[in-house]
């Protein structure tokens, strides 16, 4: 199937966009380590089934020096040994926090819990935004039917300039 409508096309999408990525820079500036901000990205991006966003936070994770055995172990991350608590942590919230329709309160207060023992304050609102962000960056993706394969890291960084 082929893309439904070019956002980086449309004038009007194509503002948007670069605000939205302006926006991400935010939390990619701040002490959240990048190697779990690129996990939580790919694994909401998985749950919500966003090829793009897939293939973007793939190859920018692995430019980023992510090993291969992570990145194909992140959907499978409870069954695996190679994630740290804190990641687990943060893969626990991006989870619940993307499938807010499977689970009538949310977040639980287990795994808020394990997020407040290994993040700070700032990590933490760096955490909750990204959760949010790569959700509403699935859905416009989704909708339109933007396809991954194309993506080249540093596109990304390129958008916000």
């Amino acid at each position: 199937m082929d893309a439904r409508f070019n956002l980086f096309d449309n004038e009007i999408a194509a503002k948007f966009a670069k605000r939205f990525a302006n926006t991400a820079m935010v939390i990619h500036q701040s002490p959240l380590p990048t190697s779990t901000q690129e996990l939580v990205s790919l694994r909401a991006s998985q749950i919500n089934g966003c090829g793009w966003c897939i293939d973007m936070h793939t190859k920018e994770a692995a430019a980023a020096g992510e090993t291969p055995v992570r990145l194909n172990l992140v959907a499978a991350w409870r069954e695996s040994t190679v994630f740290t608590e804190a990641e687990q942590a943060a893969l626990a919230l991006a989870e619940e926090g993307s499938r807010l329709a499977d689970a009538h309160q949310g977040v639980s207060d287990e795994t808020w819990a394990q997020v407040r023992k290994h993040y700070d304050d700032d990590q933490i609102a760096a955490l909750v935004c990204l959760v949010a962000l790569i959700n509403a960056a699935n859905r416009l993706a989704v909708i339109v039917h933007q396809k991954g394969g194309s993506y080249e890291p540093g596109m990304f960084a390129a958008a916000t300039g």
